[in-house]
């Protein structure tokens, strides 16, 4: 099996708390920038979504929390969807520390909404990929 999509992110020390550990919202932003990142590299840019007419929206996250970052950790932040029956999909991230230490896992549900109509696609993976240039990234 092939390595998940991945960034490097550097904790700032403005995104960090008065315990100097990253800030709970913080890991959700590392987590979007990972998703936008790999439908760039797939091929799909924002614009491109919104001018077919779908936009992704997010219906569930949850956060592990199993190591704290601190300012200047240097990290690896995992992407991968996986698809399956129905609207919805999951979205499986990791926050790896250099050393390889696990910092927090993320699990998202996710799916495809059509802007005029409001509501979900049937297809999310098929639209996704049919906008891509390099739909095996997904």
């Amino acid at each position: 099996m092939s390595e998940p999509f991945s960034v490097p992110v550097t904790v700032r020390g403005y995104e960090t708390d008065v315990q100097g550990h990253l800030n709970q919202s913080v890991y959700l932003n590392y987590a979007e920038h990972a998703r936008w990142s790999l439908l760039k590299a797939a091929g799909i840019t924002q614009a491109e979504l919104i001018g077919s007419g779908v936009g992704p929206v997010a219906l569930e996250t949850t956060i592990r929390y199993l190591r704290e970052l601190l300012a200047g950790d240097e990290v690896e932040v995992t992407c991968a969807f996986e698809w399956g029956e129905g609207k919805t999909f999951r979205i499986r991230q990791t926050i790896r520390k250099q050393d390889g230490t696990v910092a927090a896992e993320i699990t998202a549900v996710g799916g495809l909404m059509n802007l005029k109509e409001r509501r979900l696609v049937a297809n999310a993976s098929e639209v996704l990929k049919g906008l891509a240039t390099d739909p095996g990234l997904l």
